[in-house]
């Protein structure tokens, strides 16, 4: 998979570091999810909400996620966002 997806508030992910996408409520997910924390591999993108899908990235960091690994996942099923279409997302909050 190319491109980015959007994993709430703004933030996106790169489909060709994940691994894997998981709900975070077993004990093994949590202990992972202690584990990445304690060794600075955690990226907290919650905004402060309920942590509900674990993303597990190539490189051994973890993305924690307040959507719905469902909906992660529905949103890699349509068209990604691409490189291009960040950049003039970006440029349109400038020039507002």
């Amino acid at each position: 998979m190319d491109g980015f997806v959007s994993v709430g508030f703004g933030n996106y992910i790169n489909l060709n570091g994940v691994t894997a996408i998981t709900r975070c409520e077993s004990a093994p997910m949590k202990r992972l999810v202690q584990n990445a924390k304690d060794h600075s591999k955690a990226v907290d993108v919650t905004q402060g909400r309920k942590t509900k899908a674990v993303i597990l990235m190539n490189d051994g960091s973890v993305v924690l996620s307040a959507l719905l690994p469902e909906t992660i996942v529905s949103r890699t099923q349509s068209a990604p966002v691409t490189d291009e279409k960040i950049l003039q997302a970006k440029m349109q909050e400038d020039l507002l």
